[in-house]
């Protein structure tokens, strides 16, 4: 399922074409199933970040079992994430992957910018497009 927010297959040929949350960046993302391990690939500009494949489902999964809205909190891998929020979750020992999604060293962070527009184009969460400040919940 696809949203205004989205275009394309998530394929490396037809990767998903996507906005930040706040609308004032594009990027693309592909699933890429041949790396080791499976990862979403993530190209904004000329960078290339990748998270885990099932971060998808698993992000899909804390959010059902969180049942409200949950803050994105987007910060760099250098940068400490607020507690609460998406992106803490992402790089958290106590998520199912023990520790970060991110899987490319010093492009770990950003979980919480790039993840929330894709589960949302899949029609999987709602997420806010504020200037500032969003927040996602799973649908």
């Amino acid at each position: 399922m696809a949203t205004d927010n989205a275009q394309g297959t998530g394929t490396r040929e037809d990767p998903w074409l996507l906005k930040t949350p706040s609308g004032s960046s594009e990027y693309q993302m592909y699933r890429d199933e041949s790396l080791d391990p499976p990862a979403i690939v993530c190209l904004v500009g000329k960078t290339e970040l990748r998270y885990q494949l099932r971060a998808i489902d698993d992000l899909h999964a804390m959010l059902k079992e969180n049942g409200d809205w949950m803050p994105l909190g987007s910060a760099d891998e250098q940068k400490p994430a607020a507690e609460g929020t998406v992106e803490a979750w992402g790089r958290s020992r106590d998520n199912p992957v023990g520790g970060w999604y991110g899987l490319k060293k010093g492009l770990r962070g950003r979980f919480g910018m790039y993840m929330p527009p894709l589960l949302e184009a899949l029609g999987l969460a709602e997420v806010e497009h504020n200037p500032k400040n969003n927040r996602m919940r799973a649908l």
